[in-house]
């Protein structure tokens, strides 16, 4: 199949332009995340707390309410990601089979929303770690943005796939809600009294382990940024596959009905004019 660079751009900007028109989105974004951060900040005490760090071996101590804060930053940006993500792909899906039907090729389309969630997820990244690095003295910014990041990309692909996967809002927020709760919850060191198996197949180890290192010591597990990044990649793919079983039916039309009758043809045109005209609707 031959590329089809202007498709992917159109579709990547008709979804940045439907996030930016959302204004419960906007506001998830520029309120509740500092929001959530101040509230760790007020509600937990200044204790010591010791935690272990499996990617680098070793333990760490720092306040209870330091720690508290980035771990809440994590958890408000996994929200966000994931609500943002799931509302777009959930929203959109009876405009992207009707594009499909007039001939917008499949593999743009769900590329495209997949390069918007790196994009989300990076300025919600950029912006997270400001408003950390302003409350918490962080040991390495760099790093800690990075852990931010994936744990926004790996819920913005959560929320891709569920999207693409469930058949109601309630359903989606019931899961992205759930997953964020868990996945946060049970690594928090402020609350976990003990060492817990299996927290490696969570989708924000990864993060959670580089975001807590960056934050409390001078070293940082890189490599551990690569699952948050293999979550996002299975996730996007697993959407890609759904989105291709649910509309397959459709692309196997060529022209010719069941009854055998030849269909008219349209006339040919550039399938991102559609997108261009999709985007001036209101949703």
């Amino acid at each position: 199949m031959r590329p089809h660079p202007a498709a992917f751009t159109e579709m990547l900007r008709c979804t940045l332009l439907g996030r930016l028109r959302n204004r419960m989105a906007l506001l998830l974004a520029v309120v509740f995340i500092p929001l959530w951060i101040a509230v760790a900040r007020l509600c937990a005490s200044d204790r010591p707390v010791r935690f272990s760090l499996g990617s680098l071996g070793t333990d760490a101590v720092a306040p209870a309410s330091q720690v508290s804060q980035v771990v809440n930053g994590l958890a408000a940006v996994t929200l966000v990601t994931g609500f943002v993500m799931f509302m777009e792909t959930f929203k959109s899906g009876e405009m992207d089979r009707r594009l499909l039907l007039a001939g917008y090729p499949r593999l743009p389309m769900l590329l495209a929303k997949v390069a918007a969630v790196a994009l989300i997820a990076s300025l919600l990244a950029l912006y997270t770690t400001a408003v950390l690095a302003a409350s918490v003295p962080v040991r390495q910014v760099g790093a800690l943005a990075l852990g931010v990041f994936g744990a926004g990309l790996a819920y913005g692909g959560i929320g891709l796939l569920l999207g693409s996967l469930v058949r109601g809002e309630l359903e989606g927020f019931f899961l992205v809600i759930m997953l964020s709760l868990v996945d946060t919850g049970v690594q928090n060191p402020v609350f976990n009294v003990v060492d817990l198996s299996g927290l490696g197949a969570l989708p924000l180890y990864g993060a959670n382990q580089l975001a807590l290192a960056a934050a409390f010591t001078s070293r940082a597990p890189w490599p551990h940024a690569l699952l948050s990044l293999g979550w996002a990649a299975a996730t996007s793919a697993l959407a890609l596959l759904v989105f291709h079983l649910r509309t397959r039916s459709h692309c196997a039309i060529d022209g010719t009905a069941a009854t055998g009758v030849p269909a008219p043809v349209a006339a040919p045109g550039p399938p991102e004019a559609a997108v261009r005209a999709a985007c001036r609707r209101p949703r």
